[in-house]
């Protein structure tokens, strides 16, 4: 999709002034609009990111990435981290590949390796064979303001080194389904092509990775989410050091503080995470945090609203012991500290040769689950779908990272015990599966190619 740039400035003609009175745009408004020497100064620190992919076979254009195309080539953006060659890119680009190229700006190519990948920040590690490159400059994802213009450069639809601009349309963003990331919103133009590259301020400091656009059509519609460039740094120091990230897990549940239960704690104006439940098999169950307290602060950090908890806990190492500000009904505020447990992951898939599908036909690599996630699921059991590969279950809609608890009403507590109820499936009678997805449980309709001979 093309989109026609905006124009910012403005003239005014005041009413009974000569016509050679003009009221121009300010100096900075004008300064804002022209990126040309950014993009000049910093293009060299973006690249372009295509990898090979197996072709889906069962799955419908509606199933694929928005990057990926018909013939498994998906296409993105990175940016250098480092001279001798370590790139971000976004996971959804490069996962499952087998082949991944990395184009920089003066045209050279190289093939990548994947150092370790983050499917819960949607952030990768690539290392190409390079030297002396120019990295880019981090700049402040927290000091970004509303209203702020910010330029995106990248690959939309694979045309290399394209500019788009806009502004910061909020901050610390909490999407459904992911509560431990925190993204910038802006109103710069992301296509497909676009994801991995960097989101720059005026000063040309990176401060976000672009992952993704909000669309009821699948095209840009004003509403794009980026990576702040500190989460997105942190992560990439994990990936190097362990080919994995640990986060911090407290096992509570949170909601927004309204102004009516604001008015019951004398707090105002209302702000801050009001904690309803607490995990009996989290570490917050050991703490002094109790059911009914609202956080007011994290480690220092203001918690303007329940979305803001989950991220700064997230950055935390597993075993610190934190402090947070609260107010507690009846008793008024206080300093607590608690001490930091780790949230489960899925495991990671790094992209390879894609293994043989399941003799049933499903495309489903399953696993048992970690003590700390049955815990968490207690007392129900499942299994863990590790990988999704062509099949049908890719076309119902299961995911890496779902948990199957039940199929036709069965409880699941082992692989075997999914694979045997599973081969139930035939094209004329699905069977049923419950699966929890992050804190959701839904159904799904799962087809098959019928029980084994």
């Amino acid at each position: 999709m093309v989109c026609s740039p905006r124009s910012r400035g403005f003239v005014v003609l005041v009413a009974g002034l000569m016509p050679s009175v003009i009221f121009s745009q300010p100096a900075f408004a004008r300064a804002a609009t022209d990126f040309s020497r950014l993009v000049e100064q910093q293009g060299q620190v973006v690249v372009n990111v295509a990898a090979t992919k197996p072709t889906p076979q069962h799955a419908d254009a509606a199933a694929r990435r928005a990057s990926d195309d018909a013939s498994g080539l998906s296409l993105g953006s990175g940016l250098i981290v480092s001279g001798d060659g370590y790139v971000l890119t976004c996971t959804h680009v490069i996962e499952r590949a087998t082949l991944i190229q990395v184009r920089l700006a003066d045209r050279r190519e190289y093939s990548a390796r994947v150092i370790g990948l983050d499917r819960r920040s949607d952030i990768a590690l690539l290392k190409i064979e390079a030297k002396g490159l120019t990295p880019a400059i981090s700049g402040d994802a927290d000091k970004l303001r509303v209203g702020e213009p910010v330029l995106a450069i990248g690959s939309p639809f694979g045309f290399q080194s394209s500019a788009s601009a806009g502004i910061v349309s909020g901050t610390r963003r909490s999407l459904p389904g992911e509560p431990y990331m925190a993204f910038i919103q802006t109103d710069v133009a992301i296509n497909p092509g676009n994801s991995g590259g960097p989101l720059f301020n005026l000063r040309g400091e990176v401060v976000g990775i672009n992952s993704q656009n909000f669309s009821r059509t699948g095209g840009f519609m004003g509403v794009s989410f980026a990576i702040p460039i500190d989460v997105a740094t942190r992560i990439a120091d994990e990936l190097k050091r362990n080919g994995f990230v640990r986060r911090g897990w407290l096992g509570i549940n949170v909601q927004e503080v309204s102004r009516d239960i604001a008015a019951a704690y004398d707090l105002f104006p209302p702000r801050g995470a009001l904690v309803s439940d607490i995990l009996g098999a989290g570490p917050a169950a050991k703490s002094p945090l109790r059911r009914g307290d609202i956080v007011l602060a994290y480690e220092g950090q203001a918690i303007t609203n329940s979305a803001a908890l989950a991220p700064r806990v997230g950055l935390s190492a597993p075993g610190a012991l934190a402090r947070m500000d609260i107010i507690r009904r009846g008793e008024g505020r206080k300093s607590i500290a608690v001490r930091v447990g780790e949230l489960s992951e899925p495991p990671s898939a790094i992209p390879g040769p894609p293994p043989v599908v399941t003799r049933m036909g499903l495309g489903l690599e399953l696993t048992e689950l970690d003590l700390a996630t049955r815990d968490r699921l207690a007392p129900e059991k499942g299994v863990l779908v590790r990988r999704v590969h062509p099949g049908y279950a890719l076309d119902a809609g299961l995911a890496a990272g779902d948990v199957l608890v039940e199929v036709d009403g069965q409880l699941l507590s082992s692989v075997a015990e999914s694979e045997r109820l599973l081969a139930r499936a035939s094209e004329a009678r699905p069977v049923l599966v419950r699966i929890r997805r992050g804190n959701l449980s839904s159904f799904v309709a799962v087809r098959g190619a019928g029980p084994a001979p």
